[in-house]
């Protein structure tokens, strides 16, 4: 590993570093605000006791959207019947499968010890423990090295929610050990109707298991607009996956063969059996070392409190990505982690999170960046709203994807573009462009007026500006023709 050798060689002398700044986590927060903060000029090292992009890129967003797309394009091959595509005797072998998905995650930890290395990031295996806001200690399981710090970035991510009643091992599975299985279960019961739980009980009913999903609120989604949360609902009524709604476990006995998990519905108690039970309830941020020892204002729910700029209370410590409010999200954290390594910098540089994208790989996928009409409206705001069909659109169906649609909201004294929401096909990809229209403050017009390629999906954002606007092309106007 880059740097590691030297490191312990040095340690071996005088067993002490001194630098300009500590990362401590090397996920998406910890290994790209490193790189910003050496592109800077600053001496770095960056330190975690497990593999170089964290749980993000080994156990989470990669892994899981490897396993999402193979499940994406085993179910095209199984059901192209309707384009005149006829395939017999699809066969899935998941050991190939999750030996491509591992491949990926490989490639990916490589790329970032490169560029570790490349821009010459002290990088070390090794668990941190903050001694004060000025020196740590880093234990690697060989010796400890005594390190003086100028600034510290933490960034030292989550982990899953471990219910009480339902403790991971054996066939009660967490998300990661949800990615890890070398074998479709015949059946799974998805605890958790969030993103997670979403994303892994779609693929795994893709690949042909039997999923139920229990859900504790009355929708799944709960963090996205209903009409957009029904649009997966629909998926999973059509591929026979099971939600119970307002459903609470309350406990599960394993076999050497399968799992009964016991729940209650609105008071009734009921049982379902599976072969494997995976528990997606949420995540907990790792402030639990010792943090508060250091005199680090924390919130409600051990996270740690910061700034416009990501710095703690200790003027000289930053913390980003999980561990701190907002939600857990890779690019999230990234994000933060330019911010504090800039500010260390010196530079002004502070969070904006208006135009921070939300993205669930679900079936049809769903986007949201900026406000919602229910958020603009909680805000008095008077809006604009332009909705269009994946329908009505000839890429989407040509892919056959016409089930979905892009809605725009947008301030109608104005026409600036307050937000956007996607269901459907390449969702993910597709709001990006809102996200630069919310960020840059773009108006219903500038969409309007930008010529979009023919035939593609990106044609929709156009087309539900044209509508926010009162004259859409592709579809029939609610106010009727008007000439402007």
């Amino acid at each position: 590993m880059p740097f590691v050798k030297e490191a312990l060689l040095l340690a071996g002398e005088n067993r002490l570093f001194t630098i300009d700044v500590l990362v401590v986590g090397a996920g998406p927060g910890g290994y790209v605000a490193a790189i910003r903060a050496a592109q800077l000029g600053k001496s770095v090292m960056i330190a975690d006791k497990s593999e170089w992009g964290g749980i993000c890129l080994n156990s989470g967003c990669i892994p899981s959207k490897a396993l999402i797309s193979a499940a994406h394009s085993y179910e095209a091959v199984s059901a192209s019947q309707a384009m005149g595509i006829t395939a017999e005797q699809v066969k899935v072998d998941f050991a190939k499968v999750q030996s491509w998905k591992n491949g990926i995650v490989k490639k990916m930890a490589g790329g970032i010890a490169g560029l570790l290395s490349g821009n010459q990031i002290q990088a070390i295996h090794g668990e941190i423990t903050l001694i004060n806001d000025h020196e740590a200690i880093l234990n690697n399981g060989l010796e400890q090295l005594h390190i003086r710090f100028e600034y510290c970035i933490l960034a030292t991510g989550s982990h899953p929610i471990e219910l009480k009643s339902l403790p991971f091992g054996g066939r009660i599975l967490s998300s990661a050990d949800a990615l890890e299985l070398q074998e479709i279960p015949g059946s799974l019961i998805v605890i958790g109707g969030g993103y997670i739980g979403i994303e892994l009980g779609q693929t795994f009913s893709k690949f042909g298991a039997k999923v139920t999903i229990l859900e504790g609120s009355e929708r799944i989604l709960p963090g996205f607009e209903q009409e957009m949360a029904q649009a997966v609902a629909k998926r999973l009524n059509k591929k026979g996956v099971t939600v119970h709604h307002q459903a609470i476990a309350i406990s599960a006995k394993q076999t050497s063969k399968d799992v009964t998990v016991t729940f209650l519905v609105n008071g009734e108690e009921r049982q379902i059996t599976a072969d494997y039970v995976l528990v997606a309830v949420g995540r907990r941020p790792n402030t639990d070392s010792g943090l508060d020892r250091l005199g680090l204002r924390q919130m409600e729910g051990g996270l740690v409190h910061i700034d416009r700029q990501c710095r703690t209370s200790l003027p000289n410590i930053f913390a980003v990505g999980d561990i701190v409010a907002g939600p857990a999200l890779a690019h999230k954290a990234s994000y933060e982690g330019k911010v504090a390594a800039e500010a260390i910098a010196g530079m002004s540089s502070e969070v904006d999170y208006r135009a921070i994208p939300m993205v669930v790989f679900s079936d049809p996928e769903l986007a949201s960046v900026g406000l919602s009409e229910a958020e603009a409206a909680a805000q008095g705001i008077d809006i604009a709203v332009g909705k269009f069909p994946y329908a009505a659109n000839g890429r989407a169906l040509s892919l056959q994807a016409n089930e979905g649609f892009v809605k725009l909201v947008a301030d109608r004294a104005t026409g600036i573009i307050l937000g956007a929401q996607i269901a459907g096909a390449e969702a993910s990809g597709l709001i990006a462009e809102m996200g630069l229209a919310v960020e840059m403050g773009a108006t219903l017009q500038d969409v309007a007026i930008t010529i979009h390629a023919h035939p593609t999906l990106g044609e929709m954002t156009m087309e539900a500006a044209e509508a926010a606007l009162g004259y859409p092309i592709h579809q029939l106007s609610s106010r009727g023709s008007r000439r402007t």
